[in-house]
């Protein structure tokens, strides 16, 4: 009989049925909102059979049943059904501070998304810098959640660590460190005066938290699910491993020159607070800089803050030498398209922002009908590019959504040569490799987190 228990035992620890040292905490009671307060909007919460239910009122800004209490690490679970046509989440780590933006609740939300794009679950940072997570970086995990069904979430916040599964699918693996604790909130978004959706109601049931032994107790993350790290000019441990690089260290001037000397100019760029600058006051006329070394088939991100009207660009394929300052080359537009006149320039919006400047618009609509055109944060707000160059294969991503593709030498990309600035250009299109350069367009925009895979 000893034998018996004893493999039984083995059975379940090793299909993981059985966790280590496992302390759950409910969160909500099913009688009453003990432990949790209204915040921001009017829509009501009430309790209903056991559950958690917040129906959607029309003329009210976002409203919020949050927790009195705070969290720092933990492992919650919790299960949501929301009406159809509906947009909610839940809140993690979040705040509400009268000094800041008066009181507006503001933090790390796990997404609960009916439309057809499918970033349920994803990771979104409420009231301050958007999508941290789209669940286009998970395309696995688009069709997992169920309309108008309960959908079972599980979100592990274990120090700068935030991962997430909808219905024991993995779905967003993110890094983040802005903000190591605050409250938990159910969020009913607001439908402004979308009658049709009033009334409508989200309903969360068995909300349960554990604070306890979390590193035993934390879910293996599927190898396939990318790793999307916000550290500062810092890699992670998954981003060595898989042969990212940084290409500025977010503090000297190694590894970059100018474009045209074999130093780093010695005005012009700015170096301040984890970020790389031109133009920053009084300190202009830098020019263009470039990496000391050429790159060819790689993947390179890096975080872009531009100032309002502002024009500037990342480049690859440059060929610029000392003494040269050959810059033309192919360029991820970094652009005010509202302010700035260049938008209106061009063909069909190519010199808008992250186009292929002067040959291929920007427009996720191409591969994603249920994507807006294009996804941007605006200006005094982070946005990432993200340049894929594979061979001839060239790709373009705007803060994790895909809004361009080309093949260089298809018809359809010489056809764009040919009526782009560039169709006097000797050779261009056809190099494999050049540096990267980041450009001096006389205004002030700044970058950060640049790094690149080679592949």
């Amino acid at each position: 009989m000893k034998s018996i228990a004893a493999f039984l035992v083995l059975v379940i620890v090793s299909q993981g049925a059985f966790a280590v040292g496992e302390k759950w905490e409910k969160l909500f009671n099913g009688k009453d909102l003990k432990g949790w307060e209204r915040l921001n909007g009017t829509a009501e919460y009430a309790v209903v059979n056991g559950e958690v239910v917040g129906t959607s009122r029309v003329n009210t800004p976002n409203t919020f049943l949050a927790t009195t209490r705070t969290f720092g690490n933990f492992i919650l679970e919790y299960e949501m059904k929301m009406d159809e046509g509906l947009n909610s989440g839940v809140q993690i780590r979040s705040e509400s501070k009268p000094e800041i933006n008066n009181g507006r609740v503001h933090g790390y939300q796990v997404e609960c998304d009916d439309s057809p794009r499918g970033w349920t679950a994803g990771i979104y940072d409420e009231a301050r810098r958007g999508w941290l997570y789209p669940v286009e970086y998970n395309q696995a995990a688009k069709s997992s959640y169920k309309r108008a069904k309960w959908n079972k979430f599980r979100v592990e916040a274990i120090g700068n660590s935030i991962r997430t599964w909808l219905n024991d699918v993995p779905c967003a693996n993110l890094v983040d460190d802005m903000t190591p604790q605050g409250f938990i909130a159910l969020q009913v978004h607001g439908i402004g005066k979308e009658e049709a959706n009033a009334g409508k109601t989200i309903c969360w049931k068995n909300i349960r938290i554990m604070t306890e032994n979390l590193e035993a107790n934390r879910k293996k993350m599927d190898k396939s699910v990318v790793e999307v790290s916000y550290l500062n000019n810092t890699l992670t441990d998954y981003e060595k491993a898989n042969g990212w690089k940084l290409l500025w260290d977010g503090k000297t001037t190694e590894g970059w020159r100018g474009a045209a000397i074999a130093t780093f100019p010695q005005k012009g760029w700015t170096i301040e607070d984890g970020m790389l600058i031109p133009n920053k006051g009084e300190n202009k006329g830098g020019g263009d800089i470039v990496t000391v070394k050429k790159y060819k088939n790689f993947i390179l991100e890096a975080d872009f803050k531009i100032t309002e009207g502002a024009n500037s660009g990342i480049k690859y394929f440059i060929q610029s030498e000392p003494g040269k300052g050959n810059t033309v080359g192919f360029e991820y537009q970094v652009l005010d398209d509202k302010k700035h006149p260049d938008a209106k320039l061009g063909i069909d919006g190519n010199r808008t922002s992250a186009s292929l400047y002067d040959l291929v618009k920007a427009n996720s609509q191409v591969f994603d009908k249920s994507q807006p055109v294009k996804r941007e944060n605006g200006v005094g707000q982070w946005n990432r590019a993200r340049i894929e160059v594979n061979g001839n294969k060239v790709t373009h991503y705007l803060n994790g959504v895909k809004v361009l593709e080309i093949i260089k030498g298809s018809d359809a990309f010489k056809a764009a040569i040919a009526t782009s600035k560039f169709n006097k250009a000797k050779g261009f299109g056809e190099f494999e490799d050049g540096y990267i350069l980041l450009q001096d367009h006389g205004n002030e925009v700044a970058f950060r987190n640049i790094k690149l895979k080679s592949l």
